[in-house]
């Protein structure tokens, strides 16, 4: 993979400004060509820098209730755990982390009764799991998957 420039990381703030823009208004923001983006969005693709999801709103779909589990494992079942975890429909993300928490998981819920039924009987089942700490979203302050730095010099 090549090294991204400061072209590149100008087209993915585009991008994730609005990622509806077309490669020509890109390319007019830019002053560049529209085949000079074209050619670095599917360069960049290609090298799976990033890729193009639609980011839903729980809530606006039913998705109440967020829940972040960090959940203990016996040593040497984080792997096969997480496996499991990642099949679940209402988990959005798992991770192995530091810390208290072998795995943090981030799942979403229609209610706290479906909250409860996933931990019960769906974690409760997964052989491994030690414990389990369920934090519920109370108020969301901020929610992005933006992640270039605005304005800044630095090449990647």
């Amino acid at each position: 993979m090549r090294k991204l420039d400061k072209k590149d990381l100008l087209i993915l703030g585009y991008l994730q400004d609005n990622g509806r823009y077309s490669y020509s208004q890109i390319a007019k923001m830019l002053k560049v060509s529209e085949g000079t983006v074209r050619s670095r969005i599917n360069q960049m693709l290609k090298d799976r820098v990033f890729e193009f999801v639609i980011h839903t709103n729980p809530n606006k779909i039913g998705l109440n209730v967020q829940a972040i589990i960090g959940i203990s494992t016996k040593l040497g079942k984080h792997e096969e755990i997480a496996a499991q975890l990642k099949e679940f429909p209402q988990v959005r993300f798992v991770g192995a982390f530091s810390g208290t928490h072998d795995l943090i998981i981030q799942a979403y819920f229609k209610s706290n009764e479906e909250l409860m039924d996933f931990a019960n009987k769906k974690l409760a089942s997964i052989e491994g799991i030690e414990s389990e700490e369920i934090n519920v979203e109370l108020k969301q302050y901020k929610d992005t998957f933006s992640y270039v730095p605005e304005n800044d010099d630095t090449v990647i």
